[in-house]
């Protein structure tokens, strides 16, 4: 993927993230030009999709943070959470929240509750779980096809 500057989260998200993962999907054989068209069309919506969100800065994410790389230590006499195998970038900041609910979290609403402690999340964020979880759905296409591809294109299209 592209580690190049992008003016804000919607050129960022779009044209430096799904749209090569997508095309990258199509080059393997995975996915179809006619799914690089609902990509665009997705993209195309960021602005009304991100709302508010989009003017987020910048943040440092894990990148790949599913249950599978989160781990437990209680080391400290209090249960802290260790984050393994990083796909670190800076990104958006919901990405990650996304990424867990996907895939399934243990504790999930604790997790929720001690980001909104520390961050507040902007007004809207849980409607936006579909449109940061596009990413690594395409990644799962492009690495795994199968039963990917009809649910990334059935996320499109309950976005549009």
């Amino acid at each position: 993927m592209d580690r190049g500057d992008w003016p804000d989260a919607v050129s960022y998200f779009g044209e430096g993230r799904l749209l090569p993962m997508v095309e990258l999907g199509v080059r393997r054989g995975e996915l179809s030009a006619a799914d690089v068209d609902l990509t665009r069309r997705v993209v195309e919506a960021l602005p009304d999709l991100m709302g508010r969100a989009a003017s987020d800065r910048p943040a440092r994410v894990h990148g790949d943070l599913w249950s599978g790389n989160v781990m437990w230590s209680d080391d400290s006499g209090a249960c802290e959470a260790v984050l393994i195998d990083p796909a670190a970038h800076g990104g958006h900041r919901e990405e990650d929240l996304a990424m867990l609910h996907l895939f399934g979290m243990p504790f999930l609403d604790e997790i929720l509750d001690g980001y909104e402690s520390a961050h507040p999340l902007k007004a809207g964020w849980r409607d936006r779980l579909t449109l940061w979880q596009l990413y690594p759905i395409a990644g799962h296409c492009v690495f795994f096809g199968g039963g990917y591809v009809s649910e990334y294109r059935s996320m499109c299209r309950s976005l549009l």
